[in-house]
């Protein structure tokens, strides 16, 4: 019973970490009416959150698999209660800038669950349990959209301070419901590191992270304030607009995971990729209200529908280093929301307008959609290597020349030949003296003239032993209809007849 209850406990822990994690976002068109901030300070303050709550979901990650998320939540979200009520007394750009680093804990919390949850799922579903859980998002749209309707009522600060009931009352419910047996791992952590931060699938999978979830952050911090200065709405109606791109964003994420446990992820984060880009040219042309809202909510559908495929993508790669991989890629999402905020905010001040900014964001989609097609098909040459490899039959390649390109592991256990002994050899080393020469002229003539041959070959091993085999040659033809390669699969006799 205990082990049912993790995920609608993980999520409503993450909506509370989420809502927490944008207050200074949510409140700051309140804020700066007291406190003087200029434009860069402003952008600062609005994005410092997410340093902490990046950086912080590395190690956070790893802890998690090393003592579980029970204690993480608990410990986390009593922390929080310091930078909360902090914040409530600031009255200066350092004390906002202070409280606000310290409440990027709240961010950083994302990475226990996706680190734990997968542990009590078969890996099929991980991307829609994931995704489940990515539906903690909805705590900034919360946030988002209450906190302005609260503070004009009752003014920031006491807004500020109904959070610390809020994550009190987290960590509690966390202590008493959280699986005390939840499996652990303690492999060191460089340990982990050094096992993943020389593959690159790590890194690409980071990028996407990084686009997808800091797109979904920037436009978060970013959204308020902007709707209220560019376009003249009013602060209840901005903080409703940007609550709709959360929300959205964020319930199409388990469809996401869906869609990746479904179909193929990278397929999936094609479209993603190419609707970001489109979108990210619509923006900088500087459009209406009307066409601004269509180009957000686009990004806010892909975004969304992104984040869900990639952690998806994350335990089918790594199942092994799930915890600082979690970590790694969470991390790389929060601070892809960092660093736009603050270059856009320079950007502004340089030229006048958001264009430039929002032509980046379009490139790097750009960027990382032709990174997807390519380790889609690298992933399918991978699968293609996996089968040759685990296939019972002997296999090898050749070039036209005749040059043996590849084999696998059967061609050295039928043959006596390593790998290392046969690349670029002919295959004439495993020629016996059973057979004439026109034998192998008729044979090379099929295969050219109707693309495959099949036969029994008296070969010769290694050590001078003739085996009988059973050999199917086929041409491997390019787009354009001319052949590139051979490929030769071969039985030993006896295997096929048990003689």
């Amino acid at each position: 019973m205990n082990t049912k209850i993790q995920l609608p406990l993980q999520t409503f822990s993450l909506i509370a970490g989420f809502m927490v994690w944008v207050i200074l976002s949510s409140l700051m068109p309140f804020i700066k009416e007291e406190i003087s901030l200029s434009t860069n300070q402003l952008a600062l303050i609005t994005a410092i959150p997410v340093v902490l709550g990046s950086l912080m979901r590395i190690p956070i990650g790893y802890w998690t698999n090393r003592f579980g998320a029970r204690k993480l939540f608990s410990i986390s979200f009593l922390l929080l209660v310091l930078p909360i009520f902090y914040i409530s007394i600031a009255d200066s750009f350092v004390d906002l800038l202070i409280g606000g680093l310290v409440l990027g804990l709240s961010g950083a919390v994302f990475s226990v669950g996706v680190t734990s949850l997968p542990k009590y799922y078969p890996k099929e579903r991980h991307g829609f349990v994931n995704g489940i859980y990515g539906v903690g998002n909805v705590g900034t749209a919360i946030t988002t959209f209450s906190a302005p309707v609260l503070a004009n009522q009752f003014g920031w600060q006491t807004t500020v301070r109904f959070f610390i009931i809020l994550v009190i009352f987290i960590a509690i419910l966390n202590f008493f419901l959280g699986d005390k047996k939840e499996t652990k791992v303690n492999t060191p952590l460089m340990e982990q590191i050094k096992g993943v931060y020389k593959d690159e699938k790590l890194w690409f999978l980071c990028l996407f992270y990084f686009l997808t979830f800091g797109v979904f952050v920037t436009f978060t911090v970013y959204l308020p304030n902007f709707l209220v200065t560019n376009f003249g709405l009013d602060k209840v109606d901005a903080g409703l607009r940007t609550a709709g791109f959360i929300a959205l964003a964020t319930f199409v994420r388990p469809l996401g995971g869906w869609l990746g446990d479904k179909f193929n992820s990278f397929k999936i984060l094609m479209i993603v990729f190419a609707a970001l880009t489109l979108s990210g040219v619509l923006l900088a042309f500087n459009p209406s209200l009307l066409y601004y809202t269509i180009g957000c909510l686009t990004i806010s559908l892909f975004a969304g529908i992104g984040n869900g495929v990639i952690f998806k993508l994350v335990p089918m790669y790594f199942s092994k280093q799930g915890g600082i991989v979690n970590g790694l890629v969470a991390a790389m999402g929060g601070l892809g929301g960092f660093f736009p905020p603050l270059l856009l905010s320079f950007l502004f001040n340089l030229t006048g307008h958001y264009a430039i900014g929002y032509m980046a964001l379009s490139q790097v989609a750009m960027a990382s959609l032709i990174i997807v097609i390519w380790m889609f098909y690298q992933d399918k040459l991978s699968m293609a290597d996996e089968i040759i490899d685990h296939s019972t039959q002997g296999i090898f390649v050749t070039d036209l020349n005749g040059k043996i390109q590849k084999v696998n592991p059967a061609f050295t256990t039928v043959t006596g030949f390593s790998e290392e002994e046969v690349i670029g050899q002919n295959p004439r080393i495993l020629k016996s003296d059973k057979h004439s020469n026109d034998f192998y002229e008729e044979l090379w003539k099929t295969v050219k003239e109707h693309g495959i041959w099949s036969g029994q070959i008296w070969n010769k091993r290694k050590d001078g032993q003739l085996y009988l085999v059973w050999v199917t040659i086929n041409t491997v033809k390019n787009n354009g209809g001319e052949i590139k390669n051979y490929v030769a699969m071969f039985s030993q006799i006896d295997e096929i007849t048990g003689f």
